[in-house]
């Protein structure tokens, strides 16, 4: 990777080996495309949610087993469409780093862009499953009756529905508060993103509703949304706590400790990057094209899951140890 791509990210640490080698270079020349033509950061972002939402129409059809090429060629579609959308998702933060426009609407706005393309994209295979049934049906020897598609479609919605709130959300949330409390340490406070919920919840008490309404309805998301990382990570708040006690800001902090959480830190990073999109998007594309993207819920429920508390241990597990010896 050149020197100019370098420059536009976060770090290389938080980035996994594709994402490194392959999707940031190709964001990078996005980027300078974009600078060129003067279009704000936030506006990919927003493209980005666009061409992510609107893969729905095509993941809603069968594959191969069930449409022939037809149902192949809509899956490609579909394929590409969401890569192109998390390509544009990769190149808003670089543009803004590249630009200087970086702004917490920006941030917010990044964090949401998977949901707005993943909610519907559920939505439409939980659709895709009431019309294409037959491999799971005869997996699981049920007769394929109008009755039994209809119960088997509404555990299907919940799964969904589990899957992408409790799973996927609940998982890529964790997963992006664990890459900036890592650029924290790395980098301190002007590197990284590492917000709190106090300073969130302050930001929006202070702003008027008059004229804010849009923004008031974010800043209030992003509340609860740092409230939830908050509390999955308990221990590190603890150590998050001591740290300010006992040296103030980050920049007081001896270097052995802060070399001590990064250390820890930077171990988790290969799996953290399993929880973000590349991974969890190659299992998903791969479901889709082999016609049972129901199993793509199992998948995150199960799967995800287990990953994610493995991931969760370990962080809280160090932060604890550190905090002890403080």
């Amino acid at each position: 990777m050149n020197e100019k791509v370098q420059s536009t990210l976060k770090s290389s640490e938080t980035e996994d080996w594709l994402d490194y080698h392959f999707v940031r270079p190709l964001s990078y020349y996005c980027a300078v495309g974009f600078a060129k033509l003067g279009v704000h950061p936030n506006m990919v972002t927003i493209m980005s949610m666009i061409i992510g939402a609107a893969s729905t129409y095509f993941y809603a059809h069968g594959c191969y087993y069930y449409e022939g090429m037809e149902g192949l060629v809509y899956n490609l579609i579909a394929i590409f469409l969401l890569i192109w959308a998390d390509i544009y998702d990769c190149t808003d933060g670089q543009l803004a780093r590249m630009t200087g426009k970086k702004s917490q609407m920006g941030r917010i706005l990044d964090g949401a862009a998977g949901f707005v393309w993943f909610v519907p994209i559920y939505l439409g295979l939980v659709y895709r499953f009431y019309n294409y049934h037959e491999i799971e049906f005869s997996w699981l020897d049920i007769d394929n009756t109008m009755d039994n598609t209809y119960i088997a479609t509404g555990v299907v919605f919940v799964l969904a529905l589990i899957s992408g709130f409790l799973g996927m959300g609940g998982q890529q949330r964790l997963a992006d508060y664990y890459i900036q409390i890592h650029l924290f340490f790395l980098k301190g406070e002007k590197g990284s993103e590492l917000d709190n919920s106090a300073q969130q919840q302050k930001l929006y008490d202070e702003t008027p509703w008059k004229g804010n309404l849009i923004w008031k309805y974010f800043l209030k998301s992003y509340v609860g949304y740092t409230k939830k990382q908050e509390k999955a990570t308990p221990e590190f708040q603890k150590l998050m706590g001591k740290l300010k006690d006992k040296y103030g800001s980050v920049d007081k902090i001896p270097a052995e400790v802060r070399e001590e959480i990064h250390r820890n830190s930077l171990a988790i990073m290969k799996w953290n990057g399993l929880l973000t999109f590349n991974f969890r998007s190659g299992m998903f594309f791969i479901f889709c094209l082999l016609d049972i993207p129901v199993a793509n819920f199992l998948f995150e429920i199960i799967g995800m899951s287990l990953l994610t508390y493995y991931i969760n241990h370990r962080h809280e597990a160090f932060c604890k140890k550190i905090a002890q010896n403080l």
